[in-house]
């Protein structure tokens, strides 16, 4: 593989205006709660990362690929950046990129992530032939970390504070390590947080400079409603050129970041057009597998109003479809009885005219059974009737009331496992 540059826009500045980027939006979890991030805040004029307007399976991504692709061929450059975090979702990411690799040959494959998944995943993501890596490193100091994460969840462990700052580092220098090893091109990006780790952003350069990074980005935080930071306020510019003329002095700086949002398109510096959000949505309402007939949602409800019923604890799942007056209900079907994975592979053949199951909580075993089956799963909790609109309108399930999996699966609810 060789080391390219030249039709990146995110590692090389002057050809910001010549090539452009797609974010294709596959990875909605995230296994590290930074206290400036809120990802249920949307807009669609906000340009920050976390932000999407729909959320794709690895199918989807490569079709909305090829539809975008047809409209700006000046795209190089697909990237895969969350919503959430690429390797906390790393089979659908790799899955992705295969598919892309094997549609667009020529096409440079780039992720973002925190790291802590990353190492794992990195020799795959060589050899499907990755070409980017950018791994944001907040702190080199686990006494920095413990302000910047509010916890790191690594498998089904919640760490907090210095242990988990530490091990989250531990995991970014292996990542680093890794790329270098598989001769991936590593860009650092580093949120200046005043008051938190502005002082500290140089530390940042020197040491994975150290380690053979390639590019640095020092971002200013975006404050953002609903979290921790939200009162510190935007650094200012002449903060943000003075950390960064610390950081030159250990490695090359890029200082045209535009703080892509997770559907990012087109060239730095672009809004996403509302031509490509309207094409995404609808690229998202479509079955995961085309050509079948998926007109149904599974719900998890214990009254048939509000998503509220955890999966592994639903005696029955509540089918609906949209109607001229909203949604109305199919029917009601019975959930296999039992445990363990024939349960989940039974329940996927039971709904195999739905598209999504809405639930307020599953377990791994059931979600990846799902998937597989090319069933969405959306973990939520609110009313029936808006999660159904989020589903029929392609939308992003992830900032409607998440509830993430079930930190108590492990143990867990019966018939979860």
């Amino acid at each position: 593989m060789s080391r390219d540059l030249s039709r990146h826009p995110c590692f090389n500045a002057e050809v910001k205006r010549q090539y452009g980027r797609i974010h294709l939006p596959v990875a909605p979890q995230c296994n590290v709660r930074c206290n400036f991030c809120n990802r249920k805040y949307d807009c669609v004029n906000e340009s920050r990362p976390g932000v999407t307007s729909s959320v794709l399976s690895p199918g989807q991504a490569l079709r909305y690929l090829r539809k975008m692709y047809e409209r700006d061929s000046r795209l190089s450059v697909v990237g895969i950046a969350g919503p959430g975090d690429a390797f906390a979702d790393a089979e659908e990411t790799l899955e992705t990129l295969r598919l892309v690799r094997e549609a667009f040959p020529d096409m440079l494959l780039c992720v973002a992530t925190n790291g802590l998944n990353a190492p794992a995943h990195i020799p795959e993501l060589a050899e499907i032939g990755g070409t980017h890596l950018t791994i944001t490193v907040n702190a080199v100091d686990p006494e920095v970390g413990a302000h910047v994460y509010a916890w790191i969840r690594d498998g089904k462990k919640i760490l907090r504070g210095t242990a988990g700052a530490r091990l989250l580092l531990e995991r970014q220098i292996e990542a680093i390590r890794l790329c270098k090893e598989h001769n991936l091109i590593v860009k650092i990006n580093s949120i200046l947080i005043p008051g938190v780790n502005d002082r500290h952003i140089a530390d940042v350069a020197k040491k994975v400079s150290e380690l053979g990074a390639d590019l640095f980005n020092c971002i200013g935080m975006c404050p953002v409603p609903g979290t921790p930071f939200e009162e510190i306020g935007e650094p200012k510019p002449e903060l943000v050129e003075a950390v960064r003329a610390q950081a030159r002095q250990y490695m090359p700086q890029m200082s045209h970041c535009t703080r892509c949002r997770a559907d990012a398109v087109g060239c730095l510096g672009d809004s996403v057009p509302g031509a490509a959000i309207q094409l995404l949505r609808e690229t998202a309402a479509e079955p995961i597998n085309p050509g079948e007939e998926r007109p149904y949602v599974a719900v998890a409800s214990m009254e048939g109003v509000l998503v509220n019923e955890h999966l592994g604890r639903a005696k029955h799942l509540w089918i609906f479809r949209p109607s001229d007056n909203g949604f109305e209900l199919v029917e009601t079907r019975q959930t296999p009885p039992g445990g363990g994975e024939m349960r989940w592979r039974q329940l996927a053949g039971t709904l195999r005219d739905c598209r999504a199951v809405l639930t307020a909580a599953a377990g791994d075993k059931p979600v990846q059974a799902l998937k597989k089956a090319g069933i969405r799963v959306g973990l939520v909790e609110g009313l029936i009737e808006r999660a159904l609109e989020i589903v029929y309108e392609g939308g992003d399930l992830d900032i409607y009331a998440v509830r993430g999996r079930c930190g108590g699966c492990a143990g867990g609810a019966k018939g979860c496992m």
